[in-house]
């Protein structure tokens, strides 16, 4: 399973999802979870009391080392090989600016589980290209993710139909001609 954001911090979930942790790897005990991201703020702010939010997070909920994995910031073919082997990848935001690793997790032909939030609902669409669930619901994002764990054939069609969608509607040749039809009007 992965996680994928710049910087590790509320803005991009960071916080809901190192809470549903606890949850997930008692619910899937063979789970690995590898976490991309650096500990520096894109957006928001630092945590009043630790230096960083992955350090704040890991205050607060105890985990086993040898199943997450903080990677840090990673090389972009580490970053694809990293995607291109997950099971289920979990994207979240707060209403705010989609990230490109969405698209990239979907081209890549993860399932994505995602934030039921207006950017990420654009583009996913829950039981046909990935899973929607509430940005706050740690429960809810580990029960998600561990039914994608323990029955990975019953979401092939919609990594198959998200890696499509990806490739066909997001393409920089696609976003290209989108911004030049903009530009003419």
């Amino acid at each position: 399973m992965t996680y994928v954001a710049r910087n590790l911090e509320p803005y991009r979930g960071f916080h809901s999802f190192m809470r549903c942790l606890p949850q997930l790897l008692q619910q899937h005990p063979d789970c690995q979870v590898l976490i991309v991201g650096g500990d520096d703020v894109s957006y928001g702010s630092k945590p009043k009391d630790a230096a960083n939010w992955r350090e704040k997070l890991q205050g607060e909920v105890a985990l086993d080392p040898t199943r997450v994995h903080f990677l840090g910031r990673i090389p972009y073919d580490s970053y694809r090989k990293v995607l291109q082997i997950s099971a289920a990848h979990v994207y979240l935001t707060y209403p705010f600016v989609l990230s490109w690793s969405m698209l990239e997790a979907m081209a890549s032909g993860c399932l994505v589980i995602g934030s039921a939030t207006p950017p990420v609902r654009e583009v996913i669409r829950h039981q046909e290209n990935g899973l929607l669930v509430d940005f706050f619901d740690t429960g809810a994002l580990a029960n998600a993710v561990t039914h994608a764990l323990q029955y990975p054939e019953q979401y092939q069609n919609l990594r198959h139909t998200a890696c499509q969608q990806a490739h066909l509607l997001y393409s920089h040749k696609n976003g290209l001609a989108a911004y030049l039809r903009l530009i003419h009007q």
